[in-house]
């Protein structure tokens, strides 16, 4: 499509936007969208229910003590979030910033990811204990574990994820070896992205208490999973099963954006401002290779057990892009730099392309992305050891 086949009136405000940002410096080279790019194909994003993992989770629901998560967050032994991260992560004016322990900030074995919070999951934005919570995906040596955030209390407590499985005829679990760049937190289910096949599931509700459990251990062995007469989790209290998967129907992706074919699942969030909410997901991909895409799907379709199909998708309008949310028609995009700063990158979609693009520098590393409505603010994490905050900006949109 040429621009001399826009209404002229789409056509003034596109050379209106077009000279604005030029004029602010906002459009980097080599960066901006091809006006004749076409949308993706959307059964390219076609997702299938995964292997069922009912039987060793109801085996493990036998011998565990089951809590959801107001208990994990009412929990004595949390660790206290702190302050002063701000500085050094380079955060910017008017933000809201947690920081999280000594320990947290500067390890390098674990590195924060995905962001979602309360305001995904629930239209009231609270859980039936009066708890807010905010959530944190972390990666490390072939684990990952979720960090719920206590903002009203000031603490916070680790959760480790694992995937149940049978060990002959006992059940068992193992460690969860994804990226988790990116979670999503809808009614009770959270959804961990997997980046080479979709999304891994998991229920807030279903998290087994190893202090509690008579057959579980606390005791930092190195072990995951039944050991002995004992179940371990590295050491942590809680350890939160996957209860199911998404994965997309023509096959897994590969380590590299292609520009076509199933989605290299990057990123995720919940848009609960549309008429149907939507979990949307996106790719990261490098500044020479095909343009990364982002997709949305019907969120609750995901409850069942039928092929979900993407309702939208279409090329991202920068390359590198570490989260990105819509609400209320507004995009917000991170994209990140290495040793420099990240940027901000603001953004409205018409049925042409990308308008109203701006951008701002912001913290270093910044990651995932959630709107948290009843604050008016959207969430991130910046990942870097030394230059880590979790923290929020103002966005008047998100409401």
């Amino acid at each position: 499509m040429t621009i001399l086949n826009v209404p002229w009136w789409r056509r003034i405000a596109g050379l209106a936007a077009g000279v604005a940002l030029a004029a602010t410096g906002t459009v980097l080279a080599g960066s901006g969208q091809a006006a004749a790019a076409a949308p993706p194909a959307l059964r390219e994003f076609d997702l299938r229910r995964g292997p069922d993992r009912g039987a060793p989770i109801r085996a493990l629901d036998g011998r565990l003590h089951r809590v959801g998560a107001d208990a994990v967050l009412g929990s004595s032994g949390g660790k206290r979030l702190r302050g002063g991260c701000g500085k050094a992560a380079r955060v910017p004016a008017q933000s809201l910033v947690y920081c999280f322990d000594k320990a947290d900030s500067a390890t390098g074995q674990w590195v924060p990811q995905g962001v979602t919070t309360i305001s995904d999951a629930k239209a009231a934005e609270r859980l039936a204990g009066g708890s807010r919570p905010l959530l944190v995906s972390w990666h490390g040596g072939g684990r990952v574990k979720v960090t719920f955030v206590d903002a009203d209390r000031r603490t916070y407590r680790h959760v480790l994820l694992v995937y149940p499985t049978m060990k002959g005829k006992k059940p068992t679990f193992t460690d969860v070896d994804i990226h988790a760049g990116g979670i999503a937190w809808y009614g009770d289910k959270l959804y961990v992205a997997d980046t080479h096949h979709g999304l891994r599931e998991f229920d807030t509700r279903l998290i087994f208490d190893l202090r509690r459990s008579k057959e579980g251990s606390t005791r930092d062995s190195g072990h995951v999973g039944l050991h002995g007469r004992k179940y371990h989790g590295h050491g942590y209290r809680y350890v939160m099963p996957q209860t199911g998967s998404w994965k997309f129907a023509q096959g897994w992706t590969g380590g590299k954006c292609r520009g076509s074919g199933p989605l290299r699942m990057s990123w995720v969030a919940i848009d609960r401002t549309t008429w149907h909410h939507v979990l949307i997901a996106g790719e990261w991909c490098r500044p020479k290779g095909p343009r990364g895409r982002v997709v949305t799907w019907p969120v609750q379709a995901l409850n069942g057990t039928r092929t979900v199909r993407a309702d939208w998708s279409a090329p991202l309008p920068y390359d590198r892009l570490q989260g990105a949310v819509r609400t209320n028609g507004h995009w917000w995009f991170t994209q990140g730099l290495g040793k420099k700063r990240g940027r901000l990158f603001m953004a409205r979609r018409e049925w042409w392309g990308w308008a109203g693009v701006t951008y701002r520098t912001i913290s270093y590393g910044p990651e995932d992305l959630s709107c948290y409505r009843g604050q008016h603010r959207i969430w991130t994490v910046a990942e870097y050891a030394h230059k880590r905050a979790l923290w929020s900006f103002p966005a008047a949109p998100c409401r």
